[in-house]
């Protein structure tokens, strides 16, 4: 039914209808306010990982950025435990408005549902996409344990075959860095013997110590201790040559064929979040990646800030997991290996 158009006849309707959507936004302040653009009240960032390592630097550093725009006040949560699967699992049942980010690496997502018979959450459907927060790849690096006379990928493969110096330490089981290693053993026909760190710096000491020939970890792991010349990085596993370490060839220039793996953190609102939800959310995250306090902070530690669409990082998402299946098979891995 049309409205009248004389003024008489529109203006008793139009008190009405002012009246009722008073009524009905006073029932959803908060759809109403985020629809104004104002600031929600209190936003979390979950981590699945303790405070001051990489992962939780990089969620304290948005939260000071999204602070007054996005939410009045932002603050990180960490939820440690069970190599990342608590943060996660956290998500599960939690609102989709906007107001608790999930910081999670790919592997949690992407490497996980091949290594473990059973997980907590369903990555492809438990979580919405909103942007990649950051990438970074992967160094080879060996220390005085190795002759300085070995200086690429190869000719350290063929000096620990000849010398039964097998062994290379990674940051965890069923890391990428864990996967490299053994990916190159599988090429040169060396079955390197993985050791298990927690977390790539006891690793490091190991290494430079001369307990330890090598190691598979990220390149900014390995930043600090370059200088000493007791670490060098003989290969990087990106598609391009590292920023942080230009003049280190990557494992394809050193005709290792397909091993290119870099990794990233993404950012994600629980399932189900409504897709102007995700974009005001993608909207406050990409310039607070583009600001140079995080792009400088998250350099110093290798890391290269970076940020997509809520579709780009579901795309990426589902490439890296269907890759990762049968690489996982062909190593024979398990969380139970």
């Amino acid at each position: 039914m049309s409205i009248p158009s004389t003024p008489g006849a529109r203006s008793p309707m139009r008190r009405r209808f002012l009246k009722t959507l008073t009524a009905t936004t006073a029932l959803l302040p908060g759809a109403f306010l985020r629809a104004q653009g104002s600031a929600l009240d209190a936003v979390r960032i979950i981590t699945g990982f303790a405070a001051g390592g990489t992962s939780d630097t990089l969620c304290r550093r948005l939260a000071t950025r999204l602070t007054g725009s996005y939410g009045r006040s932002v603050f990180v949560d960490n939820r440690t435990g069970a190599g990342g699967q608590i943060a996660i699992q956290a998500m599960k049942g939690l609102p989709g408005d906007g107001s608790v980010i999930l910081q999670t690496p790919m592997s949690m997502l992407g490497i996980y549902p091949h290594i473990y018979k059973k997980l907590p959450y369903e990555p492809l459907k438990d979580l919405s996409p909103v942007s990649i927060g950051c990438v970074f790849d992967f160094g080879f690096a060996v220390g005085p344990a190795v002759p300085t006379s070995v200086t690429t990928v190869p000719q350290y493969l063929a000096w620990a075959k000849s010398t039964n110096h097998i062994a290379f330490g990674s940051p965890a089981a069923g890391s990428v860095p864990h996967f490299i290693g053994v990916l190159l053993g599988k090429q040169a026909g060396v079955e390197l013997t993985h050791i298990a760190y927690r977390g790539t710096q006891p690793a490091i000491l190991d290494m430079i110590g001369g307990q330890l020939p090598a190691v598979s970890g990220p390149i900014g792991d390995f930043l600090p201790h370059l200088a000493g010349g007791k670490c060098r990085i003989l290969a990087t596993s990106g598609a391009t040559h590292n920023p942080f370490v230009k003049n280190v060839p990557t494992l394809t220039e050193q005709g290792l064929k397909d091993m290119v793996f870099s990794e990233w953190f993404g950012l994600f609102l629980p399932a189900g979040a409504a897709p102007d939800v995700v974009q005001r959310a993608n909207a406050a995250l990409r310039p607070a990646l583009a600001s140079p306090d995080i792009v400088d902070g998250l350099a110093a530690m290798g890391l290269q800030a970076a940020s997509s669409s809520a579709a780009e990082l579901a795309a990426r998402l589902k490439t890296d997991y269907e890759r990762w299946g049968p690489i996982v098979k062909s190593i024979n891995f398990t969380a139970e290996s």
